[in-house]
């Protein structure tokens, strides 16, 4: 940025401030694996050994003691520890496996925890428009916020408001709860993607092929574990085969169903890790509403998959946010962090932007919105204050001008700011406007943090003349920032980007 740079785009930060709250808890199964106790029992056995040594009087006192202290945390309480009774019932055998209800919820008990998902950190939120109101000139939205909890794991929990027609923002009080909702199915898988997925990853062609061979062009998770068994028959199972095993597990279980019950509200829906590759964290969720070409309307969203040393780029697709389907994305331009899915098909075909090589942002596109295999540069860093790098901060925002996608760049002191630039609406591969400034950067209220000096967002929502960014402030909390979109069309047109 040139020194003296007029700024000409005016923000109106709202005063919501989402901070976390280490008492919204969320009760998740307790286990102890595969460790065996010195008599040689597992040790989950011996824990309901203990229990099943109690008095009657010893059960029914410790059960009460159970529900005071924890039943008013937690929707269904007594379901929910019948719940986690059935992830250890066949340690018990099969004679001792009808119990009385009380025995059963107390087991349930011990092989449960409360985790505080959001017990240190708000942050990196997107925002969606899922109705308006015509009349009162109104829009309902969803707000997605990473969540940070125990052991620096994310999730994604939601948040829900109202904006109106002269550019303010309500958000809702929370729920009293937090629910990870259920895991309702397991995917069917495409043989040829799989495939690619799996060598991409660096699993070895040969057992690959030795395995799929036995499956047909679509197959099941159950189908594809009675498959791998056969890498171990006939021979002696080498380190390539053991390696591919692995990542075929790792792979397979990465895509999942999960359903909410009805009742719950949205602030109590929590997207929980559920597989090996996002058992360190679900991070940096971006949803867009998605039209698509017949009109129908669903909610996508990108989000980075990690499991404390490798990355995956996932998607995640829902119509109503209480069903969610959960799928990786394959491709050859399918790696790295922020992927940002265009609202619609572009010229017939799906678009995204990516940042595929941690500096430059690109351009996708695909004819299927799980397999991304082309990408060619759109950007890179240009201004000062992105020296470092450049990504999307969100799904691009379809305006008369053109696709306005907000950025994030990387500066001096790794200090992250906002900015925008102007994507042709035809050919989105063109750059045709530019602010040469930060449209929104850490002010002294917000620069301090869990990560100081950053405000970054994953995707922001245009209602009313108004474009309303949410934003994390430095990996601590989230706020929201609105600023007139004529204003910022205005500085785009005033600094265009010639070809």
């Amino acid at each position: 940025m040139t020194t003296g740079q007029e700024i000409r785009v005016d923000v109106v930060r709202s005063g919501h401030r989402l901070v976390a709250d280490p008492r919204r808890v969320l009760a998740r199964p307790f286990r102890l694996g595969d460790d065996l106790a010195p008599d040689g029992r597992y040790r989950e056995r011996v824990v309901i050994d203990r229990v099943l040594a109690m008095t009657e009087d010893e059960v029914h006192r410790s059960l009460s003691e159970v529900m005071t202290r924890f039943a008013h945390r937690h929707r269904n309480f007594e379901s929910l520890l019948d719940q986690h009774f059935e992830n250890v019932r066949g340690r018990l055998g099969d004679h001792l496996s009808q119990l009385p209800a009380s025995r059963r919820r107390l087991i349930g008990a011990y092989f449960t925890m409360e985790i505080a998902v959001e017990g240190a950190a708000l942050c990196n939120p997107s925002m969606v428009i899922t109705s308006v109101d015509e009349s009162s000139k109104t829009a309902r939205f969803v707000m997605s916020v990473r969540a940070i909890g125990e052991g620096h794991i994310s999730s994604i929990e939601f948040r829900s408001g109202t904006l109106d027609g002269e550019g303010k923002v309500f958000i809702d009080d929370p729920g009293e709860w937090l629910t990870a909702g259920k895991r309702v199915s397991d995917p069917l898988f495409e043989r040829i993607s799989f495939r690619r997925k799996l060598l991409h990853l660096g699993a070895d062609p040969e057992s690959v092929s030795r395995v799929l061979e036995k499956l047909g062009d679509a197959f099941s998770l159950q189908s594809l574990d009675r498959a791998t068994r056969t890498l171990y028959e006939g021979t002696v199972c080498n380190l390539a085969d053991r390696e591919t095993i692995r990542i075929i597990h790792w792979l397979g279980g990465s895509n999942y169903d999960v359903r909410f019950a009805a009742e719950t509200r949205m602030s109590e829906r929590v997207l929980y890790p559920e597989t090996a590759i996002e058992s360190r964290g679900m991070e940096d969720a971006r949803f867009v509403r998605f039209t698509d070409d017949d009109g129908s309307v669903y909610y996508y969203a990108t989000y980075t998959a990690y499991d404390g040393h490798h990355i995956m780029p996932q998607l995640i697709a829902t119509d109503d946010f209480l069903s969610f389907r959960v799928r990786t994305l394959h491709g050859d331009a399918a790696h790295n962090k922020g992927m940002a899915l265009f609202p619609r098909r572009v010229n017939g075909k799906y678009a995204m932007i990516g940042r595929i090589d941690k500096q430059n942002m690109f351009f996708l596109q695909s004819d299927e919105v799980h397999l991304w295999e082309q990408a060619s540069v759109l950007r890179g860093p240009e201004f000062l204050w992105e020296t470092v790098q450049i990504g999307n901060c969100g799904s691009p925002i379809e305006t008369p001008d053109g696709w306005l996608l907000l950025t994030h760049g990387v500066g001096a002191m790794r200090r992250y700011t906002l900015g925008a630039i102007l994507l042709d609406l035809d050919d989105p591969r063109r750059v045709i406007g530019a602010i040469p400034y930060p449209i929104l950067e850490p002010n002294e209220q917000e620069r301090e943090g869990y990560v100081p000096n950053v405000v970054y967002s994953c995707g922001g929502a245009a209602h009313a003349g108004c474009l309303h960014i949410p934003y994390g402030m430095s990996d601590g909390a989230s706020g929201v920032a609105t600023l007139r979109l004529d204003q910022i069309l205005d500085e785009l047109r005033r600094n265009p980007v010639r070809a």
